[in-house]
């Protein structure tokens, strides 16, 4: 199945396969093992760098990769005379995966490799796979794909399906659960549809257009309630990284007696950026020329560097679980 999937990309003995990410990693390890499998030769990075990775594809002369959106940040923030030096002509597929990518940052890869950039949406307990190309993204910004494995069902808290264009929490049906939590049934269960077993969710949550195609809006567990209103960090997230003195930003939601929790942004700056209470309100007021006035940050911090997996993914829940340990105050 592994040897089947990576042949859909286009994988064969010809293919040199660029990974940037550790391998202990389900997706890198999966596309690295395919690729051997197919014939192909894997140029591991032994850790990402935005400048190194385009100096990789020229210097292995790299027809595939697989990346994370904060990789494709990191490298639209090069300087412009960094990111034409290289010879990227022998790259024919870029796969991107693990979180969803800002629209405008996806779009301007786009720009710059052109219409190479493929994107799924899945995870390592493979209920379910969704599968987009650069053609179909330009037509429908934002979406993840549609379904190439499962049925997908967006359903409310209690289970039932809404209409195209409503937000809920992704389900995939299968014809049976196609995993378990290791020793952890309550686990397994939650991740199961009330009504259907054979129905499973990741967590996410999102809406399907009228054509079926899937947009995330973002992770159930990650989702601010303040004053009563739902608000997902995410599209706060998009709009800040963004900003040219933005290398990376986490938004999250910390207790208020007020209205519940407000809205917390931690940013890590660019390295001629400098910390100050005026670049903190520039980036205030860039953030509410975009968003609505509920989902602006009540505040901002500055960090050296946000907390990350290996794989590229923030870890918010630590830096989130921090600021409270710490009563709110800057890490």
């Amino acid at each position: 199945m592994l040897v089947q999937f990576t042949r859909g990309y286009g994988f064969d003995a010809d293919t040199v396969y660029l990974s940037p990410a550790p391998i202990y990693h389900a997706a890198p390890l999966a596309f690295s093992v395919g690729v051997q499998s197919n014939g192909g030769t894997v140029v591991m990075m032994p850790r990402f760098d935005a400048e190194a990775a385009l100096a990789a594809i020229e210097r292995y002369r790299i027809t595939h990769s697989q990346f994370v959106p904060t990789m494709f940040v990191r490298m639209l923030k090069l300087p412009a005379e960094v990111r034409s030096r290289y010879d990227l002509s022998s790259h024919r597929l870029a796969i991107h995966a693990a979180a969803p990518c800002p629209v405008e940052v996806k779009r301007a890869m786009i720009d710059w490799w052109g219409p190479i950039i493929h994107e799924y949406y899945g995870g390592t307990e493979g209920n379910g796979m969704t599968r987009i190309d650069s053609p179909a993204w330009l037509a429908h910004p934002g979406s993840v794909g549609r379904p190439i494995i499962g049925v997908l069902h967006i359903c409310d808290e209690a289970g039932n399906a809404v209409p195209a264009g409503e937000s809920g929490l992704v389900y995939f049906e299968r014809d049976q659960l196609p995993f378990a939590y290791h020793k952890d049934a309550e686990r397994t269960r939650a991740a199961q549809h009330p009504l259907h077993p054979t129905w499973s969710t990741l967590g996410d949550v999102g809406y399907v257009d009228a054509e079926g195609y899937l947009y995330l809006t973002d992770r159930k567990a990650f989702m601010i309630i303040s004053g009563g209103v739902n608000i997902y960090p995410r599209e706060i997230e998009d709009v800040l990284v963004t900003h040219p003195a933005v290398r990376d930003v986490a938004v999250f939601g910390l207790p208020d007696a007020d209205m519940g929790e407000q809205v917390k942004a931690v940013v890590e700056l660019m390295d001629e950026a400098t910390p100050s209470d005026t670049l903190a309100a520039e980036l205030l007021a860039f953030a509410r020329g975009r968003l609505a006035h509920y989902k602006v940050p009540k505040s901002m911090d500055f960090i050296e560097a946000l907390p990350r997996l290996p794989t590229g993914k923030l870890y918010k829940q630590a830096l989130r679980a921090e600021y409270i340990a710490r009563g709110q105050g800057p890490v």
